[in-house]
């Protein structure tokens, strides 16, 4: 349940930076944080799905370090 909270807040502070226009290198910083937590989440509750999702928060940060 831990992880879980620890995700929803990450999202909060990403929202948060969004809405106050933080640059692309702050955001992917931030979501880099997310994806661990995702993936502690994902090892302890978070089954196949949780995998999944993991799995293309990983690839799409991928595509994002590309880009920024």
């Amino acid at each position: 349940m831990e992880e879980a909270r620890g995700i929803v807040d990450q999202l909060d502070r990403i929202e948060s930076m969004r809405r106050a226009n933080a640059g692309p290198a702050e955001l992917l910083a931030e979501l880099r944080v997310l994806l661990h937590e995702a993936e502690a989440w994902s090892k302890d509750e978070g089954g196949e799905a949780g995998e999944r999702a993991v799995a293309r928060l990983r690839a799409a940060l991928a595509r994002d370090m590309i880009e920024v």
